[in-house]
């Protein structure tokens, strides 16, 4: 079994949003994961933007959903640049959320033996400075 780094003691700073993102990063502060909608089309969509991707409008709007999902593809980063040099291998996975938008992460908690592509995965939340979190995932047992 390879061992994996979980890059949680990687120092990090705090996310300087945009506008547009500002709402993603204050409900992570109560460790809650929001998609923009599109009412217009029906569809979510990551990462923030400040028009609908498909429909070029602005009246999006913010909705809380579970941030469960599954394993899309992922790779071993078995050599980085800092702050993550010195802290390899670890994972970096494009995780598929139910709502069917792709955030891509780091996955924490999970042997190497026990990643593959279809694993079911929920949030785990790394604290940042300002009191936000940086949204990771882990296996969903």
């Amino acid at each position: 079994m390879t061992a994996l780094n979980d890059t949680l003691d990687v120092p990090r700073e705090a996310p300087k949003p945009r506008t547009f993102a500002g709402p993603f990063w204050e409900a992570t502060r109560e460790k809650k994961v929001l998609l923009q909608y599109d009412r217009r089309d029906g569809s979510y969509q990551f990462p923030p933007r400040p028009t609908g991707m498909r429909s070029g409008r602005r009246d999006l709007e913010w909705r809380e959903v579970s941030g469960k999902g599954k394993i899309f593809t992922f790779t071993v980063a078995r050599r980085a640049r800092e702050p993550f040099r010195g802290h390899e291998p670890f994972l970096i996975a494009m995780v598929t959320l139910d709502e069917g938008v792709n955030v891509m992460a780091n996955i924490v908690n999970c042997p190497l033996d026990d990643m593959a592509i279809g694993v079911r995965v929920k949030p785990f939340w790394a604290p940042l400075p300002d009191g936000t979190h940086l949204l990771m995932f882990e296996p969903d047992r």
